[in-house]
C-alpha cells in the first residue's frame, strides 16, 4: 500500500496527462451511449403486458401508436393532411373513418359507431400507427416530423409523444443540473475549505471521474434518462467526501510530521485508501441493492452509480493528488481560514442524552405514520410540466372525446366475428369504456370481409392475431382504470383464454404491483448488506443495529415529510431514496462510532469517549452533508421533471436530516447502550477491563 502512494507521487505528471487523454474516449463513449426515455420498458420481459408488446411488434410490425386530433377542419382538408402524414418515415398506417368507408359517402350514411369513434363536434380523430417501438429513436423522429406538418389546431397525444417531450426537456435541462451542482458545491467548499482554489481541483478530479463513468456506460448499451440526469449530480455528492478526506490527511501529515510535501502526499494517499475504501463499500452496497429490483430501472441506476463511486475512489487517490502537487503554488497563494461555525453542542448532547433518547422514541410514531402513508403516483404524465405539447394534447383529447388512455386487445384471429362483436358489446358496458375500435367491432359481422380494404385488414388482423383498441375515460394509474383492466381481462379470457390486454394502463398496473414488491426487497437487501459490512468493520453485533437504526430513523423522517406537507412523490423516489440515503450517509455514523470505539478501547469513560468522538467528527460530518446538500438541492428546485426534482429534493433534505440525527441521536444511543456495545464488540471488553 505504501508503494502505491510513492508511485502516484513519483508519476504525478504522467498520471495527470493520462487522465486528460482518457477524457477523449470517455466523451466519445458518453455521446454514443443511447438514452432510454420510456420508463415502462424497464418492466420484466416475462409478464403478459410486455410479451404482448413484443407480439404487437413482431406480428403487426408496430409497437407504438398516437391519437391525432384535428380541430375545426373540413373533411377534405383532414384527408389531405392524412395523406401528408402517411408519407412521414416510420408511420405505418393511419386509421380514420375513410379507412372504413369512401370519403365521398355522406357522413350521415356511415355506421353510428364509426362516427362516434372518429368525430365529436368540430373535432375529428385519427389513430397513427408507427412501425417502430414506443420509445425508439425512429418513433420520436416521426413524432417531431408530424408536429412540423401539423398546424396549431392539431394535437398529437399518446405515450410516444410524451416520451419525445421527456427527451427534449431532459436534454435541455441535464447540462444545467451539472452547472447548478458545481456552482453550489464550489460555494460550500470555498467557505469550508482553507483554500479558495482547492475546490476547483476537487471538482476537476470528480468531473473527470464522472466523464469516465458516463463514457463507460457505452458497454451497457443504453441507460435511462433518469440515470443520465442524476448520475453526475449523485456522483459529485457522494464522492466529494473522499477528496475532502485526502486534503485533510495531506495537511495533517505536513503539520505533524514536518515532512516534505511529496512524502506527506504519499502518506496521505495511503491513509486515504484505507479509510475511503471502507467508507465507499457501504455506498457501493447501497447502489448494488438497487440491482435486486424486478423493475430494471433500479439495476440501471445501481450499476452506473456503483461504478461511479469506484471510479471516484480511484481518481481521488491518483488524479487529485497529482493535481494538488502540480499546482501547489497556486493552492498555497489562495489559503484562508475556513468559514466554519464553531459548534458548541457536544456538551449539550452528552448532558441531555436521556431527553434525546426519549424524543427519539416519541418521534418514531409520527415518522412511521408519515412514512407508510406518503402518497405515491405512478402516472408518468404527472412528472412533466402541463404546458408540454403532449400533455396539452392529452388534456384536449380528454376534454373533447372523454378519452384518457387507450388499451390494446390481442385476440385469436380465428375467433368468429359474431363472438368478437359479442365480446365488444360486453366490454362497452364496462364503466369508463368509451369505444372499442376494431374491424369486427366497427363493421360488425354482417359485412363480408372481401369488401374490407387490404391495407385495413393487414393493419388490424393477420393469420394469428386480431388487434383491437379500447378507449377509456379513466386516467392511467388510477384505481378506476386498474379495476377496468381487471374487468376487461375477465371478459377477454372468457372469449379467448390466450388473449392479451396491453397498453400504457395495463403496463402501469403491472408497474404498481412489481414496484411495491421491489420496495420491500430493496429495503431488506440494502439494510442487510450494510448491516453485515458494519458488523465486519466493527467486529460487533450491537453497533450495526444502532447505526442502521439511526440512519433508518432519518430516512423515515425524510419520507414522512411529503405526507405532512400533503404532497405526492413519484413511485421511483419512494423506492430508491431509502437505499441511497442509507448508503451515502451511514458514513457519518461510521466516522463518529469509529472514534468512539477507539477512545473506549484506550480506556476513556463512555461520556468522555462520546464527547471526543462527537467533537472530532462534527466538522467532517457538517462539511460532507453540506456538500451533498449543495450538489442536489439546486437541481431539485430547478428541474421541471418531477421524477428528478422529487428525487433530488429528497436526497438534499435527507443529507441534512441524517446529519442532524447522527449529531444528536447517535451520541445518545452510544451513551445508553455503552455497556451492551462493550459486551458485544470483539476486543472492547478486554481492553476496557485492562484499562
Amino acid at each position: 500500500m505504501k508503494q502505491l502512494g510513492k508511485g502516484v507521487v513519483k508519476t504525478r505528471v504522467l498520471i495527470f496527462l493520462m487522465g486528460l487523454v482518457l477524457l477523449v474516449p470517455s466523451f466519445i463513449g458518453y455521446v454514443n451511449t443511447r438514452v432510454n426515455y420510456d420508463i415502462l420498458s424497464y418492466l420484466p420481459k416475462d409478464i403478459e403486458t410486455m410479451k404482448g408488446q413484443d407480439i404487437l411488434e413482431k406480428q403487426f410490425g408496430t409497437g407504438a401508436f398516437s391519437m391525432f386530433m384535428v380541430e375545426g377542419m373540413e373533411y377534405k382538408d383532414v384527408s389531405s393532411l392524412k395523406e401528408q402524414l402517411e408519407q412521414v418515415e416510420h408511420v405505418k398506417n393511419i386509421l380514420w373513418y375513410d379507412s372504413f368507408a369512401d370519403l365521398s359517402m355522406p357522413a350521415e350514411l356511415l355506421p353510428e359507431n364509426i362516427m362516434e369513434a372518429f368525430n365529436k363536434g368540430d373535432c375529428t380523430l385519427m389513430l397513427i400507427l408507427f412501425d417502430s417501438t414506443m420509445s425508439s429513436d425512429e418513433t420520436m423522429e416521426a413524432i417531431e416530423e408530424i408536429r412540423k406538418i401539423a398546424g396549431k389546431q392539431c394535437f398529437l397525444s399518446g405515450m410516444s409523444a410524451v416520451v419525445t417531450d421527456t427527451k427534449n426537456l431532459s436534454n435541455r435541462e441535464t447540462p444545467v443540473y451539472v452547472v447548478i451542482a458545481v456552482i453550489l458545491s464550489t460555494i460550500v467548499l470555498s467557505l469550508t475549505m482553507d483554500s479558495f482554489i482547492i475546490p476547483l481541483f476537487f471538482l476537476l478530479s470528480i468531473g473527470m471521474a464522472i466523464v469516465y463513468n458516463l463514457g463507460s456506460n457505452i458497454f451497457l448499451g443504453e441507460i435511462s434518462y433518469i440515470t443520465k440526469a442524476l448520475s453526475a449530480v449523485l456522483q459529485l455528492g457522494v464522492t466529494m467526501d473522499y477528496s475532502i478526506f485526502l486534503w485533510h490527511s495531506y495537511e495533517e501529515e505536513q503539520r505533524n510530521g514536518q515532512v516534505p510535501k511529496h512524502e506527506a502526499m504519499a502518506n496521505a494517499i495511503n491513509a486515504t485508501i484505507s479509510s475511503v475504501v471502507g467508507s465507499s463499500v457501504t455506498t457501493v452496497a447501497g447502489f448494488i441493492a438497487l440491482c435486486f429490483m424486478s423493475f430494471t430501472l433500479g439495476r440501471d441506476l445501481g450499476i452506473v452509480m456503483a461504478k461511479g463511486v469506484i471510479i471516484g475512489v480511484v481518481c481521488c487517490v491518483t488524479v487529485l493528488p497529482s493535481m494538488i502537487l502540480i499546482f501547489d503554488k497556486a493552492i498555497e497563494k489562495t489559503k484562508h481560514k475556513p468559514f466554519i461555525p464553531e459548534f458548541r453542542i457536544t456538551k449539550f448532547v452528552a448532558k441531555h442524552y436521556v431527553v434525546i433518547t426519549v424524543l427519539f422514541v416519541l418521534i418514531w410514531i409520527p415518522a412511521v405514520i408519515g412514512y407508510f402513508n406518503t402518497d405515491v403516483y405512478y402516472n408518468l404524465d404527472e412528472t412533466l410540466p402541463k404546458d408540454l405539447e403532449s400533455i396539452v394534447a392529452n388534456t384536449k383529447l380528454n376534454e373533447e372525446f372523454e378519452m384518457n388512455t387507450t388499451h390494446i386487445l390481442l385476440i385469436d384471429s380465428a375467433l368468429e366475428p359474431k363472438e368478437v362483436s359479442k365480446m365488444c358489446e360486453e366490454m362497452k358496458l364496462v364503466p369508463g369504456v368509451k369505444t372499442v375500435i376494431g374491424m369486427d367491432s366497427l363493421l360488425g359481422p354482417a359485412i363480408p370481409r372481401d369488401f374490407i380494404p387490404d391495407r385495413l385488414m393487414e393493419t388490424l388482423k393477420n393469420e394469428n392475431y386480431q388487434m383491437m383498441m379500447v378507449s377509456s375515460e379513466y386516467k392511467v394509474a388510477s384505481d378506476e382504470v386498474n379495476k377496468q383492466c381487471d374487468e376487461l381481462n375477465v371478459i377477454l379470457k372468457k372469449y379467448d383464454g390466450e388473449g392479451m390486454l396491453i397498453g400504457e394502463a395495463p403496463c402501469t398496473k403491472d408497474l404498481i404491483t412489481i414496484t411495491d414488491k421491489d420496495f420491500q426487497v430493496v429495503s431488506a437487501v440494502s439494510i442487510g448488506v450494510i448491516f453485515i459490512i458494519i458488523a465486519i468493520v466493527f467486529k460487533s453485533v450491537s453497533l450495526p443495529v444502532i447505526l442502521v437504526t439511526t440512519i433508518e430513523f432519518a430516512i423515515f423522517i425524510n419520507m414522512a415529510v411529503p405526507y405532512y406537507m400533503k404532497t405526492e412523490i413519484p413511485f421511483i423516489a419512494s423506492i430508491v431514496i431509502g437505499t441511497i440515503q442509507l448508503g451515502a450517509t451511514v458514513d457519518y455514523a461510521i466516522l463518529m462510532t469509529n472514534r468512539y470505539k477507539r477512545e473506549r478501547m484506550m480506556g476513556m469513560g463512555k461520556k468522555e469517549a462520546v464527547e471526543i468522538a462527537h467533537q472530532t467528527s462534527i466538522q467532517s460530518i457538517f462539511v460532507s452533508a453540506l456538500s451533498f446538500f449543495a450538489a442536489t438541492f439546486g437541481v431539485g428546485v430547478y428541474s421541471n421533471i418531477d421524477m428528478i426534482s422529487s428525487l433530488c429534493t429528497l436526497m438534499s433534505r435527507g443529507a441534512i436530516i441524517s446529519m442532524i440525527v447522527v449529531l444528536t441521536v447517535l451520541p445518545a444511543m452510544l451513551m445508553v447502550f455503552d455497556k451492551l456495545i462493550c459486551h458485544t464488540t470483539m476486543g472492547m471488553k478486554k481492553k476496557k477491563l485492562a484499562a
